[in-house]
């Protein structure tokens, strides 16, 4: 981690957050991170991914034409998003990134240093599940062209997200069992109201507040996406196609856009190849993650058989 700056009069004024919910990527962190933010004791801050402990060279190297540089480069103005807190109780952010080990490294001591008393949420899906709907999000955000099994087998990214165990070692060994709680999408999505008060309890919050729009989790995966063509991506990483493309009209990239993409349709494609390649593998995952924390995950299906999950999961290419 950088130096720290010195700190003037104002940052030492601002809040600093002391509540960081650290994915895992798509297992309903939007979702959770709404029903905390509408809690009057928790202030989540927007946008509510800031990335600001993950090494942002590294963030760019891994995705370097879908990264925004963010307008965060120093603790102040980091602080500044958390300006409006007040008195809440905890003021915290949702940055996914923060447990995507090996990829992005050394999150947990830096949010050790920054906060050393905060407290850790972490959420947790499905691992079939979740990696499937990361590979997803992929195609529709982040250029990726491959077909489903290609991607997820030689990709150490997917698989490792939901490499449960492996992300939260870290933390439990620098902040603690007792202040990092974790939970599962699917407990969340089956019992809303009973999950979220456990967690408001947990942190010392009035636990009788019911969030707005808690019956409502965000849909995680839309139904139509564009997939970028294999061949435009080998094409956009030349120099030559981004220094023109930079003096393109904005109607003129829409246009182009249209023309070097496919709509792919994730709820009309077979998963069974993907499921029957991930299911032993994150299955002894689990089972890591189970001896860590001590306690079984019967709601993950997908691990044991007959695959029943509904329509928005059942999404894969049966050509891969």
């Amino acid at each position: 981690m950088k130096d720290p700056l010195p700190m003037s009069h104002e940052v030492g004024a601002l809040r600093r957050p002391n509540l960081f919910i650290i994915g895992a990527m798509k297992s309903g962190t939007t979702f959770f991170a709404q029903l905390l933010g509408s809690h009057p004791q928790i202030f989540i801050c927007s946008p509510k991914e800031p990335y600001y402990f993950g090494n942002p060279d590294r963030l760019r190297s891994l995705w370097p034409y879908a990264w925004h540089p963010k307008p965060w480069p120093s603790e102040h103005a980091y602080l500044q998003l958390f300006k409006d807190a007040g008195e809440a109780t905890f003021v915290g952010e949702a940055s996914t990134t923060y447990s995507s080990l090996p990829l992005i490294q050394d999150v947990a001591p830096r949010i050790h240093q920054f906060a050393p008393d905060a407290r850790i949420l972490y959420i947790m899906r499905d691992p079939i599940e979740r990696t499937i709907s990361h590979y997803w999000h992929m195609v529709n955000y982040h250029n990726e062209h491959r077909k489903p099994l290609a991607a997820i087998r030689d990709d150490p990214y997917y698989m490792s997200v939901s490499h449960y165990a492996r992300q939260l070692a870290p933390y439990l060994n620098l902040f603690g069992a007792e202040r990092v709680h974790t939970l599962t999408f699917e407990q969340l999505v089956a019992r809303p109201a009973e999950t979220i008060k456990s967690v408001y309890a947990w942190l010392g919050v009035d636990a009788a507040f019911i969030p707005p729009d808690i019956e409502n989790p965000v849909h995680v995966t839309p139904d139509k996406l564009a997939q970028t063509r294999g061949w435009v991506i080998r094409l956009a990483r030349t120099a030559a196609w981004r220094a023109i493309r930079t003096y393109w009209p904005e109607t003129l990239r829409e246009r182009v856009a249209r023309l070097v993409t496919r709509p792919v349709y994730p709820g009309n494609i077979s998963m069974d190849k993907v499921i029957r390649f991930l299911r032993p593998i994150q299955t002894a995952q689990t089972e890591e993650l189970q001896a860590l924390l001590s306690r079984a995950f019967p709601e993950w299906t997908s691990l044991i058989g007959g695959f029943d999950a509904s329509p928005e999961y059942q999404r894969l290419d049966a050509t891969a």
